[in-house]
């Protein structure tokens, strides 16, 4: 059987930069948050956090009137494992067909193509 995969949904992961960025949060202030953005549900927030906790990207403490939640990893660390399991998908591990498809694709500007270089030349 796979393992479960650590890759959030679209809707999972702008959530979670909001938690990421508040460093912890009730649904209250995640809906006031993403409401500035756009229009969505009160009660889609706390399903979407609620599904957060079952899938423990978010741990949950009661406080005296509501639930606070707070991220179980850290955002880089997440991001980190998102883009592995990406590499892994679709490009069977390796991430030099990623790197060549975003040069050619010109989604690299040439500052990131220096900074790419140096931190090419630090790991060697």
């Amino acid at each position: 059987m796979r393992a479960p995969s650590s890759t959030l949904t679209e809707q999972e992961l702008e959530i979670m930069k909001v938690v990421w960025g508040l460093g912890s949060a009730t649904v209250r202030d995640v809906y006031e948050v993403l409401l500035e953005r756009r229009k969505i549900a009160y009660t889609t927030v706390m399903t979407m956090m609620k599904i957060l906790d079952q899938k423990k990207h978010l741990k949950k403490s009661q406080n005296e009137k509501a639930y606070v939640y707070r991220p179980s990893r850290p955002k880089n660390q997440v991001i980190k494992s998102m883009v592995r399991e990406f590499v892994d998908r679709v490009f069977n591990g390796s991430a030099e067909p990623l790197l060549v498809h975003l040069v050619e694709d010109r989604h690299l500007s040439e500052k990131d193509l220096r900074e790419i270089a140096h931190l090419v030349r630090k790991s060697s």
